[in-house]
């Protein structure tokens, strides 16, 4: 048995071992060649999987460790009869708390307190959901939309009380913050491409500010660069790129926070995406499974942490947490480590970032003891995710 396997997927070989021969490969090098006698077929993001790549193959199952399948032509897999699977939720909490740290960075910034300020969610999944839960511990006024799991509600008989909870997009654009946790969909129902396009960075609330973890191109990027330049909006915070690995480099400048597509990247959530594909390719083969992914997982750089609370703001003493867990500004400043470089060297960089990226574990691995805290701080903290 033949797998073949992109190289950052953690702990590929200890998890597939036990099901065949594994070979790693570059995922943005993986081509016809490098998969033909492949059986099964391990990838990421950055890996297009279609008729071009496994045409005349062996491959019969592929599993993806993402959320997102946009990179995978799921009818031409189904018409040649190779099985798939992806890792959906597998990296939604790392996402969640990749959102917090941004919101407490800008209101840091900017004076701001987060608590009674406006967040409209756009897309209520596995990931919008994890946001939604989060910033409701920050104390933040929620909007939710997500056209369709309204539709799901209303077609389940439950009728409009169901669908209540779920807000117009016209009501999402007045917010404070707007963030897009959607699939990217070119056609459809709900098309997602462009979704944030000049009409709609035009009605969102002067001076909100755009935060998109889901697909590059679910912003139009060039309209969104026109909005901040224009001072429409006050800031953007972007994880996601049209066109990368190479990105518009007007734009980093303008973020206020510019990452390498690393929202995810929390380790726990990408030894998550293995476990899930691990079960699946089990399941397939018609083996038990045979890894064991919490074994495997390392113990927390930081498994405890005191905190001084006393006479201090909520959202100080919150940020600091998760200051100590996720600085997200590192990641922020190793990306715009690239418009120093020649245009050439640019998306080597962005690769490079992703491949290398540091072991990152999520909050709830740390426990914390507060000093002179208040039980309002302590369920904030348990809310975003830590242990107390």
């Amino acid at each position: 048995m033949q797998i073949v396997a992109d190289e950052n997927i953690p702990y590929a070989k200890e998890a597939f071992g036990p099901l065949g021969e594994v070979r790693l490969v570059s995922g943005r090098k993986m081509d016809a060649a490098a998969v033909r006698d492949a059986d099964l077929l391990m990838v990421r993001s950055v890996t297009k999987v279609d008729a071009a790549l496994l045409e005349g193959s062996r491959v019969r199952f592929v599993g993806t460790a993402t959320i997102g399948t946009d990179h995978v032509d799921l009818p031409w897999l189904q018409r040649a009869g190779i099985t798939f699977a992806a890792a959906p939720g597998s990296n939604a909490n790392s996402v969640g708390e990749y959102i917090v740290a941004a919101l407490l960075t800008l209101a840091a910034r900017h004076g701001w307190t987060l608590a009674g300020r406006s967040i409209g969610i756009v897309g209520v999944g596995n990931v919008g959901s994890r946001v939604a839960a989060k910033t409701r511990a920050l104390g933040m006024r929620l909007l939710l939309n997500d056209p369709p799991l309204l539709r799901a509600a209303s077609s389940a008989g439950s009728g409009q009380a169901a669908g209540a909870q779920y807000s117009p997009l016209e009501e999402i654009l007045g917010c404070d913050f707007v963030t897009l946790h959607v699939p990217f969909e070119k056609k459809g129902t709900d098309p997602t491409w462009h979704l944030a396009d000049a009409a709609f960075l035009g009605r969102m609330k002067k001076g909100a500010v755009l935060l998109n973890s889901s697909r590059g191109a679910v912003a139009d990027n060039a309209a969104l660069l026109r909005a901040l330049e224009e001072g429409r909006l006050a800031d953007a915070v972007l994880d996601v790129w049209e066109g990368e690995p190479a990105l518009n480099a007007a734009l980093l400048k303008r973020a206020a926070l510019g990452t390498p597509h690393i929202a995810g990247y929390s380790f726990d959530g990408k030894v998550n995406g293995t476990r899930m594909l691990h079960e699946a390719a089990s399941k397939f083969l018609g083996v038990k499974p045979a890894w064991d992914a919490l074994a495997a997982m390392p113990p927390p750089e930081t498994a405890e942490m005191t905190l001084q609370a006393a006479g201090r703001d909520e959202e100080t003493v919150l940020r600091e947490a998760v200051q100590r867990i996720y600085p997200i500004e590192r990641d922020d400043a190793a990306l715009r480590k690239l418009l120093d470089m020649p245009e050439a060297e640019r998306a080597p960089w962005f690769d490079r970032l992703r491949k290398e990226y540091p072991i990152r574990r999520e909050f709830r691995n740390t426990r914390v003891r507060l000093v002179g805290g208040t039980p309002s701080l302590a369920k904030k903290l348990a809310g975003i995710g830590f242990t107390m």
